[in-house]
């Protein structure tokens, strides 16, 4: 797992992906307002079955630890947000490249690209008046840059109008709590391509929503969606998919997983905010999955 969550990551919970969590009631569990039939029938025996109801409300109930310990978090990188739009006027390139400001024409293309600092953005302009803008990390912030690039060209004395603005394609990267067989997986699924000797992932194809995913033995996974709300639904739909083919722990792995347990049993105190790591900083929410703040130079690890 990253060790920073970046912009826009989005934090999953296992517990909503196709695992089966358990939520205190038990296969042969009775819930306590149910009365057996014999308390009614005989009279003399009616003590006994009472008295273990009454022993049963008087125990506290055990949540189950192993589940909620071993229930890990996904973290959703969006790397990349591509988008689009229109100035609807046609573009002088030699003039843009003449008096603009961190630009390079590309005579070669027909293109001339510019670059911002924050958000840290580039665009290629065509003469046409088609601007494509790619680096951004969330919808949010490649609207604010498409619109800083269309200032950026009104001041150069172009007519400019920002329309037909539209996000283009969505870049996301997380990483599974798990290896996974990628051969037994692509075995199962026709929808999955394996070609070892062209690409070490195993490519799968979604229609619903619309994604390409490369998933590797690591359990990292690669999402290519429409939007962010795509690539959040594809990491929903692939989880219980490759949950199914997760490799078991290593050594190491589970000498991890005790020390977690067994710094979680001591019961640390809550922190201050300004002291808690960036992942327990995050705001919480009611919904298992939300966006939190990254820095533009966080690595994905």
């Amino acid at each position: 797992m990253a060790t920073l969550i970046q912009e826009n990551g989005m934090k999953l919970s296992k517990g909503t992906h196709g695992v089966v969590v358990n939520h205190g009631m038990t296969t042969h569990g009775v819930p306590n307002h149910m009365v057996p039939d014999h308390e009614y029938c005989e009279s003399g025996q009616a003590e006994q079955p009472a008295q273990q109801c009454l022993d049963a409300e008087s125990e506290p109930h055990q949540p189950p630890v192993e589940e909620e310990e071993e229930t890990p978090e996904i973290d959703i990188m969006i790397n990349n947000v591509v988008c689009s739009f229109s100035v609807k006027c046609h573009l002088n390139l030699r003039q843009i490249a003449l008096n603009g400001v961190n630009v390079e024409f590309r005579r070669e293309n027909g293109m001339v690209t510019m670059k911002l600092r924050r958000p840290y953005t580039t665009a290629s302009i065509w003469s046409s008046g088609r601007v494509t803008c790619t680096g951004a990390t969330s919808e949010d912030q490649a609207k604010v840059a498409a619109r800083r690039y269309a200032r950026a060209l009104q001041k150069l004395g172009f007519q400019v109008r920002f329309r037909n603005f539209r996000v283009v394609n969505v870049l996301g990267t997380c990483r599974m709590p798990f290896g996974i067989r990628i051969i037994a997986f692509s075995k199962k699924y026709k929808e999955a391509d394996y070609e070892p000797e062209l690409h070490p992932g195993v490519t799968y194809k979604l229609y619903n929503p619309k994604a390409t995913l490369k998933i590797f033995s690591t359990g990292g996974v690669t999402i290519t969606a429409r939007s962010v709300s795509d690539v959040q639904s594809a990491v929903e739909r692939i989880f219980p998919l490759v949950y199914e083919f997760r490799k078991p722990h290593s050594p190491a792995d589970e000498e991890k997983l005790r020390q977690r347990r067994a710094a979680r049993s001591r019961g640390a105190g809550p922190q201050p905010a300004e002291e808690r790591p960036l992942e327990q900083a995050a705001p919480q929410t009611d919904d298992p999955m939300h966006l939190v703040t990254l820095s533009d130079d966080d690595a994905w690890e």
